[in-house]
């Protein structure tokens, strides 16, 4: 039946994979290797052998004659033979793929291939993820369907598109689908067209591979090309598509499986199932662990959207394969008849409620439907709703079913570990966690992983945190950490290692290290990479590969020598991790990340501020948006830091003081305040509490409140009055207090404000001494004031060197950068070079007067210089700053003025003067007076009216008068007088109106731009100014020349540098004890969790907050009306229906009281109607009873089975209901089946294994014969549960189980008897000898746990299973134990695995052995919990 056919095309998967595709465009030279290799391994096939079907005109493959090839036409080989699929149809080379393009449609370039249906699922694994350069999936999603289009409620189609859509964006999505544009396909193509039209994401496209039939795709001949196709321009024509399909143009990527034949739907399916189960067995990730290791393998979930015939087996395949199924209810037939039924018992699931349903669903399709099929679909619904833990319904209007793609997650999740890996709890927590955190969905792992009944170890957590700490998933590490991971365990050096080495490529720090080094990466580079971006002022925070100590505090991390050989070398912890990690995440620019450790860390304050120093050095380094992410991460850290100190001082102000410059050991025993200054931290250093702190470093230890007029009297009158002087009670961290007379004297002169006032009065003095030079006292031989001015400025020399070498630990360059770069030591440095060469023309004859002039511009210098000392107002030091701005300015605004002075300058002096050739007077002319022009100096040369010929020069002999111009010969000017006042006009026009309010413009713009900020950079320049004055001697200029010659003479003698410098207190040299220091941390710790708080509560309280949360609420009641709408509109179609009902029923009751009128008899032959009504009314409404809730595995659920196991033989289905023998059941025809390889096998003919005489005592199983037993009845077995407690005290059960290969499950150490044993082979081979004969006594006198029939795979309707159950315990006294655990730990000789196992209800058994283990749980009183059916044989 064609439906039944095109049912099988309906059939999608979707398949999760680390990241979304993007095209990556091919180069020339892998393009033609693509083709080479695409030609090679990819095959199509094709029918050889013409033969005509005489109704149809056609060759049985469905081909045309003229489709077929020359040789096919005209076979001897095959000629009179009947034509037959297997053998007339034969590969060949493919001929179509390429890129396809979609003509009339807007849709990207995508791909296609033609393949045989024979290709290998690896073949074409390798073509997807090599040649089409996709990534391996995390996750499979088989989406099943109806292949025609069908009706599905709006509210449902929305949910599913959304749903599917945030699944495939959420965790980057192959889509694998049918590929044709009808029915489910259509569906998928829809939203994906939906979700590429409404979103501008960079982050690439989702990827839908669809897997179509070749022969069923219409137009597929514009597709072929023995070269491949780059691009195919494929038509969309669905009106004359008929009986076939045209390909969805929402898809990226095309398989056409081709089997040889035309029109054949289906086809496409086995090839899917086997790249389906491939893809399954394949390592979740990159790097995953291959499943025979333990390893996680990609997951697969089947979910269902109507569907037929076909979509029923792909559901029961699925499940029976251990795949979750997702049911969508609501959406149509199959999907809508499993719903349903799907919270019934298995024993309420009749063939009847089988019937009503299908008759309700498919309505036009029930009459086609005979009684076997109907049999069939019951039985295969029972198995279905058998295996609850991989069924999930999703019911639109259920609570806590609000989204699709929340159900399929979950689906995974609940469902069991695969067969690969042991089904223990524990492991199955690693598993569910693994995949969530691959998928980044942390709102599954909040509901469904991170549970009340779950406690999780750290070490459970470890593998999940690498994970998501390597995919940058900041939710899933911050739920991590809440759920008890502890850095201190998860991180050491290897661990740190191993995440530097998992960079991205794009990462500039892996690029500044690969060009240093390209052996890899060592913590010894990262060290010497951070060193570079803190600055050579703090010590390395890594040691190098080659130490084999620390440095005293410096170095964390200590790498000792080679060890001996034998000696295994230490893992080595680390003392911080949340630093590392904060390091780590910065250097990759990761925000969120660093955020979450940066709250980690012990020293938050020098973190953040050590953060905004590497980022800014970074964004120098990179360009564009990286740059500038950079530099908006590093501000951030910057407010960070500066809320947490504020957060701090308002608290204790002393304590936040000694915060700013306590040397952190974290980083390389630096201080917050240095770092502030080092890295430019302008905010941080302008708030309140580092100026308070600055205020009190400049007063030196004095008293804030000390009047300007009693430090004035004290620094003239010193003796007298030392009285005066007071000092600050709070002062005792950075300055002693002073105790006696003298030393209050050298603390006050000490201080930088008196030094600074001193220099102040010092400078006025040595300007007023060099003005009287120049002025009155400026004679050929020096006098005693002018000597006393070369002394002075020899003073201001030696003072500027020794801020050059002063001792602050920085090299020579750095000290020399430093000190450029201030605007005042520029001004130094020129006001000197300037007055050396003055004093030397001034000390020669000749040059006197040179001197003189060179002199006077050199005193204009050091009046500037004078601007420095309003540097420390905080009204005009601010000023100062934007004068400097619009200097910058005025120099530009030079440049554009010079084009209109020179353009009108020349062109007015060409046209008044004929061939000046006086240089003084050109530049006079063309520069000077159009220059004063602009400053409203009109020239009285442009006309005639101001000309005397007295005034000039004819011939330019004068060299004090200006040539005339141009004469006419009455001797009056010849230029014409209109075109020079235009001229004049046309220029004052631009340069006093246009360009002289530019310039205003300029300077306002400045102003407001700078007027912001300056306070700021005021603040923070303001340190220089402090620094510069704490480490000056305290004597002004000249004096100030004697404390240098002392410095030198003890220097060259005695060797101590820093006599008269001292350290500004921006980090505090002392030795504190320890707890002290921890003490600190944790308080600041404390003060960071308060502004975090407060922080958070204000972002709660914005606006922009609050219009989020309303969002939100509208978005909730919007899904909650169109719920309660949906609702309403289902409780009406279910009351009409209902009453439709009661009427039918209606009509047949009164036609059996018409019936029973006229036979004159009270009860009729028809059963009594009046309440059929009512129990068809239940019936339909399916509730399961409460007693038959929660249900418990009944017999023969195993032995009937549809296929039996090791074969591909198909049992004939039967239904619960009829498996006893005493139902009636006429319809039965049971296959036969015997295994004749089996060893030892009845010697029988197989006509006489057939007998009433052995028959199946529980009932039919839907196969005949001995199947793969030994014997017809029954076959004895023997399971022995081997068990001992787990510890002395009676506290754990174990128990013994084996296995012949990974991957089988685990069973008893048992089996069937073989004829003349005695011991099942298993238990032979695993048993020592002194074993073997302790159990063989055992056996004798134990008891039987259990004997009778169970219900395994193999039983048959004439040949079944008996085992006899033994339980033989051993305690941990007996002489044997020892063997026994050396048997668990060590496994068999035969190479079979045995291991201990606790007896819990999550014990790994196949089939039968869950209800023998309970047996023996309770034979030892052990509680388990319920039981879990699993759908395994034993071996």
């Amino acid at each position: 039946m064609e439906v039944s056919k095109r049912d099988h095309c309906g059939e999608v998967l979707v398949a999760t994979s680390t990241r979304t595709f993007t095209p990556v465009p091919l180069g020339t030279g892998f393009l033609r290797y693509a083709i080479a290799w695409i030609t090679e391994n990819i095959k199509k096939k094709e029918c050889r052998y013409y033969v005509e079907q005489s109704s149809k005109g056609r060759c049985h493959c469905g081909y045309p004659k003229e489709f077929h090839s020359v040789e096919a036409l005209k076979s001897e080989e095959f000629l009179g033979e009947t034509w037959k699929l297997q053998r007339h149809v034969r590969e060949g080379p493919t001929d179509a793929f390429g890129e396809i393009m979609f003509t009339g449609a807007q849709q990207e370039v995508g791909k296609f291939v033609r393949v045989s249906s024979d290709t290998s699922p690896a073949t074409l694994y390798q073509l997807v993820t090599e040649y089409w350069n996709l990534s391996p999936p995390n996750l499979l999603i088989s989406v099943t369907g109806g292949a025609k289009n069908f009706y599905m409620k709006a509210r449902l189609k929305s949910m599913f598109r959304r749903g599917l859509i945030k699944v495939a964006h959420t965790t980057g999505a192959w889509i694998l689908t049918g590929g044709t544009n009808t029915g489910v396909m259509k569906h998928v193509g829809t939203a994906v067209q939906d979700y590429t039209t409404s979103t501008v994401s960079k982050d690439g496209k989702i990827v839908t591979i669809g897997i179509a039939t070749w022969g069923t795709v219409h137009n597929r001949q514009y597709l072929v090309d023995p070269e491949g196709k780059f691009p195919g321009h494929y038509p969309l024509d669905a009106e004359t598509q008929g009986h076939l399909s045209c390909l969805d143009n929402n898809h990226s990527h095309f398989i056409l499986v081709d089997n040889g034949t035309h029109g054949s739907y289906g086809v496409e399916i086995a090839l899917r199932s086997k790249l389906e189960k491939f893809i399954s067995m394949q390592p979740l990730g990159k790097i995953g662990v291959a499943a025979e290791d333990g390893g996680v393998t990609i997951p697969v979930v089947c979910v269902v959207l109507e569907g037929g015939p076909g979509t029923l087996d792909t559901i029961y395949n699925a499940m029976i394969n251990g795949t979750p199924c997702v049911i969508l209810e609501g959406s149509g037939r199959v999907a809508d008849v499993i719903a349903q039924v799907a919270n019934l018992p298995v024993s309420q699931i009749r063939v009847s409620v089988i019937k009503k349903q299908l008759k309700r669903y498919f309505t036009k399709e029930y009459d086609t439907f005979d009684e076997v099929t109907i049999i069939t679909w019951t039985k295969k619904i029972q198995d279905i709703i058998r295996m609850r833990q991989l069924l999930t319904v999703f019911r639109m209007d259920e609570a806590g079913h609000n989204e699709v793609d929340v159900a399929i997650l979950q689906a995974l999740l609940k469902a069991p570990a695969s067969k690969t890996s042991d089904s223990q709890e524990r492991q199955n927590w690693a598993r569910q966690l693994e995949l969530a955190v691959r998928w980044n969905r942390v709102d599954i792992a909040k509901s469904e992983i991170f549970t009340k009944d779950r406690q999780w170890k750290s070490s459970d957590l470890h593998p999940a945190m690498l994970s998501a700490l390597i995919g940058d998933e900041a939710d899933f590490v911050k739920l991590l950490l809440e759920n008890g991971v502890c850095l201190n365990e998860l991180m050491n050096e290897q661990t740190l290692l191993e995440l530097y080495n998992h960079l991205q490529p794009s990462s500039l720090i892996l690029r500044k290290i690969s060009q240093k080094h390209k052996d890899g990466i060592t913590m010894g580079l990262v060290s010497d990479e951070l060193h570079q971006l803190l600055g050579s002022f703090t010590q390395p925070l890594y040691p190098k590969p080659a130490a084999s100590r620390s440095l005293e505090g410096g170095i964390l991390i200590t790498v000792p020598t080679t060890p001996p050989v034998g000696e295994r070398t230490p893992v080595k912890t680390l003392e911080d991790p949340a630093r590392d990690l904060f390091i780590w995440a910065i250097l990759q620019n990761r925000r969120e990340l660093a955020e979450i450790f940066w709250e980690q860390c012990k020293d938050c304050i020098t973190a953040a501020l050590a953060a905004s120093r590497i980022l800014k050095k970074l964004a120098e380094e990179e360009e564009g948006e990286k740059s500038n992410d950079m530099r908006d991460l590093a501000d951030h850290y910057e407010k960070h830091a500066m809320g947490v100190f504020t957060e701090c001082y308002t608290r204790d102000e002393r304590r936040a003081e000694k915060l700013l410059i306590r040397p952190s050991q974290a980083w390389g025993r630096t201080s917050c305040l240095c770092l502030a200054l080092e890295s430019y931290n302008t905010s941080f250093v302008a708030q309140g509490g580092v100026q308070a702190f600055m205020t009190k470093m400049w007063l030196g230890g004095l008293a804030e409140d000390m009047a300007m007029w009693k430090m004035l009297l004290c620094m003239f009158f010193p003796l007298l009055c030392t009285g005066l002087i007071t000092f600050s009670s709070n002062q005792e961290q950075l300055y002693p207090r002073p105790l006696s007379c003298l030393a209050s004297l050298l603390s006050f002169f000490n201080s930088p404000v008196v030094k600074f006032y001193w220099n102040i009065i010092s400078y006025f003095i040595f300007l007023c001494l060099f003005a009287y030079t120049l002025m009155m006292n400026f004679q050929v031989t020096p006098s005693g004031w002018e000597i006393l001015l070369y002394v002075w400025v020899l003073s201001l020399v030696f003072e500027e060197i020794r801020q050059l070498f002063n001792p602050d630990g920085f090299h020579f360059q750095r000290k020399a950068r430093i000190y450029i770069s201030d605007i005042w030591n520029k001004l130094d440095i020129l006001a000197i070079l300037f007055f050396i060469p003055g004093l030397v023309c001034r000390l020669t004859v000749s040059g006197f007067y040179v001197g003189k002039i060179i002199l006077c511009f050199d005193f204009i210098i050091f009046c500037l210089r004078l601007l420095a000392i309003f540097a420390v107002s905080k009204t005009l030091g601010p000023k100062i700053i934007i004068v400097k701005r619009m200097m910058k300015d005025m120099f530009f605004f030079m440049f554009l003025l010079a084009v209109f002075v020179l353009a009108y300058g020349v062109a007015k002096h060409a046209i008044l003067i004929q061939n000046e050739d006086r240089l003084d007077w050109i530049l006079r002319g063309v520069v000077y007076e159009p220059y004063l022009t602009v400053f409203g100096q009109v020239p009285s040369n442009v006309d005639h009216l101001g000309f005397d010929i007295s005034q000039c020069t004819l011939t330019g002999s004068d060299p004090l008068k200006p040539r005339c111009p141009v004469l006419n010969s009455d001797q009056t000017p010849a230029f014409p007088v209109w075109l020079t006042t235009t001229l004049l006009c046309v220029y004052l026009l631009f340069a006093n109106i246009l360009l002289l309010n530019l310039l205003v413009a300029m300077l306002t713009y400045t102003f407001q731009e700078v007027q912001d900020n300056t306070d700021q950079i005021w603040k923070f320049q303001r340190y220089q100014l402090i620094k510069e004055y704490h480490s000056r001697p305290s004597a002004p200029p000249p004096l100030i020349i004697l404390s240098h010659l002392y410095l030198f003479i003890r220097l060259l003698i005695l060797g101590v540098k820093n006599l008269f410098w001292r350290e500004c207190p921006k980090s505090d040299r002392s030795k504190k004890p320890r707890e002290d220091v921890e003490v600190e941390i944790l308080w600041e710790a404390f003060m960071k969790e308060n502004y975090l708080a407060s922080r958070c509560q204000a972002q709660g309280q914005s606006t922009e907050n609050i219009i989020l949360d309303t969002a939100k609420k509208v978005r909730v009641a919007v899904d909650l009306l169109e719920s309660k709408q949906g609702k309403d509109t289902d409780s009406v179609a279910k009351q009409l229906d209902h009453l439709e009902k009661q009427v039918a029923e209606s009509n047949i009751a009164l036609q059996w009281i018409v019936n029973a009128l006229q036979t004159s008899v009270l009860q009729s032959s028809v059963d009594d109607p009046m309440l059929l009504w009512l129990k068809s009314t239940e019936a339909d409404e399916l509730e399961p009873s409460p007693e038959a809730r929660p249900e418990k595995p009944q017999q023969h659920v195993n032995a009937t089975q549809l296929i039996y196991p090791g074969t591909t033989e198909m049992r004939f289905p039967v239904p619960e209901e009829y498996v006893p023998w005493e139902v009636k059941f006429p319809l039965y025809q049971p296959t036969v089946y015997n295994d004749s390889s089996s060893r030892n096998a009845d010697p029988l003919e197989l006509d006489n294994l057939i007998t009433d005489h052995f028959r199946n005592p529980v009932g039919r199983t839907g196969i005949e014969g001995k199947g793969s037993l030994y014997r017809l009845g029954p076959n004895q077995a023997i399971d022995p549960v081997i068990t001992r407690w787990k510890k002395l005290e009676v506290s754990l059960l174990e128990f013994i189980v084996v296995r012949e290969k990974e991957g089988d499950l685990w069973s008893f150490p048992g089996g069937v008897l073989q004829p003349d044993e005695d011991l099942p082979k298993r238990l032979n081979l695993i048993l020592s000898e002194k074993l073997k004969e302790r159990i063989t006594d055992m056996l004798r006198t134990s008891a039987k746990v259990y004997e009778g029939y169970v219900d395994d795979f193999r039983n048959t309707d004439h040949s079944w299973v008996e085992t006899t159950v033994y339980n033989f315990h051993f305690d941990r006294t007996d002489v044997v134990h020892k063997e026994l655990s050396r048997m668990g730990s060590a496994g068999s000789a035969s190479g079979m695995q045995v291991q201990w196992q606790e007896v819990n209800d999550q014990a790994p058994l196949c089939a039968y052995q869950k209800d023998i283990l309970q047996t023996v749980a309770d034979l030892h009183h052990i509680q388990l919990g319920p039981e879990c059916w699993i759908s395994q044989t034993c071996s």
